[in-house]
């Protein structure tokens, strides 16, 4: 095998077309509302750690648990990258008519591009969250938020950092 790509070979890379039951997929007894994701710093140095929070509240009747879900969307890189990538994930309990705030912290090196050696490049990032993954159409609701960051320097290797 002379073809290593992953275009077309993995639902990270597919087009348009979305996987029949994707990362996450599943009902719940309770509705869930996503507010507030915060990231900080917005811009950051090429280095650098990236901090998030959101907040989730159970809108519902019931007592839940919800699976809250990272992505990250590299806007514009050198190399081909996924439409996507999964950064973090919690499960979380959530009583009914309550709310949380959770934190997360995304590494550096989540955003490292294959590029005949992991490398960070400086871009437009735009990161997700919420119960599914980002433009995934089901019958349960649930909502994804998006907020961008900027990250600032001159692309350099993962082990420089």
């Amino acid at each position: 095998m002379e073809n290593y790509t992953m275009e077309g070979r993995t639902y990270r890379y597919y087009g348009e077309e979305a996987p029949l039951y994707p990362f996450g997929y599943g009902l719940s007894y309770t509705t869930f509302q996503y507010r507030d994701l915060v990231l900080s710093p917005p811009t950051l140095p090429v280095c650098a750690n990236l901090s998030v929070s959101v907040v989730l509240e159970n809108r519902g009747q019931r007592d839940g648990e919800e699976v809250v879900q990272l992505y990250l969307r590299w806007e514009q890189s050198s190399v081909p990258v996924p439409r996507w990538q999964l950064v973090a994930f919690r499960r979380v309990a959530v009583p009914a008519g309550r709310e949380t705030k959770l934190s997360f912290e995304v590494a550096a090196e989540q955003r490292a591009v294959w590029a005949q050696g992991w490398r960070l490049e400086p871009g437009t990032f735009t990161l997700f969250a919420g119960g599914q993954q980002p433009g995934q159409q089901t019958r349960a609701p649930s909502e994804v938020l998006s907020a961008q960051f900027t990250v600032t320097g001159a692309a350099q290797p993962l082990r420089g950092c």
